[in-house]
């Protein structure tokens, strides 16, 4: 009899065990699914803390009503324009236009090739994007992508091309450039280079760790977020914030 006690003791135990461990499976499985539509976000800056807030589009959002855009609690966008030496985004001279009729404060940005030069990819952004009243600073998008993932190109063949692309594009506006990264890209192309450029950094999961202890300028919190205004494929779009105060921002960047 008491050999029989035990094993059904040992019984519920396991069934115990096996009940926790589905509903933790399944709790884990409702926050990713959250996550994945958007309806919780890992990173959600506070707003007191980072009162400016921003957003960053392609032609992968579609169509964009930018009154209504600009009417939910942003600051800025950052429109993409070009992508190496010859691809001009579809959507960047209505985004473009459209925008600056609204209060938000604009940018453009430019997706660096490894793949042409750094002079050639200048042009071919100088040609496309305006100069503008009070605009951002051109943006660089530095990003491992496709093939360069695993096979990381040389970081001094692709810094020797980018400080082509950033000559050119500061004599041409009249401002420093910022660049664009993953926490990946940044750590294999640019720590402790382009002290004097400002960062935008990329950090989804939790807040930013540069790997040489740099500080970032704006901050790429979520790709996940929705807001009403445009119908494009991608139905999420990228939100940002400014590592400073609103007066801060008025005022950037410092001529």
């Amino acid at each position: 009899m008491k050999k029989q006690r035990k094993v059904k003791i040992r019984s519920k135990n396991t069934y115990a065990v096996m009940i926790a461990a589905f509903a933790l499976i399944l709790i884990a499985a409702i926050v990713a699914m959250l996550f994945y539509n958007g309806v919780f976000l890992i990173n959600n800056p506070s707003e007191e803390e980072y009162p400016v807030r921003g957003v960053d589009v392609s032609a992968y959002q579609g169509e964009i009503d930018w009154q209504t855009l600009g009417a939910q609690g942003i600051d800025f966008a950052y429109i993409k324009a070009t992508e190496g030496s010859s691809h001009t985004d579809e959507r960047f001279e209505f985004n473009h236009n459209e925008a600056l009729k609204t209060e938000l404060r604009i940018g453009a940005y430019h997706f660096f090739s490894f793949e042409s030069g750094g002079d050639t990819q200048a042009a071919h952004f100088i040609a496309t994007v305006p100069k503008t009243e009070n605009m951002l600073p051109p943006a660089i998008d530095l990003e491992l992508y496709g093939d360069f993932e695993k096979n990381r190109p040389d970081a001094d063949k692709v810094t020797a091309e980018l400080d082509k692309f950033i000559a050119a594009v500061e004599a041409h506006y009249g401002i420093k450039p910022i660049i664009y990264a993953t926490e990946e890209s940044y750590s294999h192309l640019l720590s402790s280079r382009y002290d004097e450029l400002d960062i935008w950094i990329r950090g989804v999961y939790s807040k930013p760790k540069i790997s040489d202890g740099r500080a970032w300028t704006f901050w790429q919190y979520t790709n996940r977020e929705t807001l009403n205004g445009y119908s494009g494929e991608e139905k999420f779009i990228d939100m940002n914030v400014f590592n400073g105060s609103a007066e801060e921002f008025a005022l950037y960047p410092q001529k």
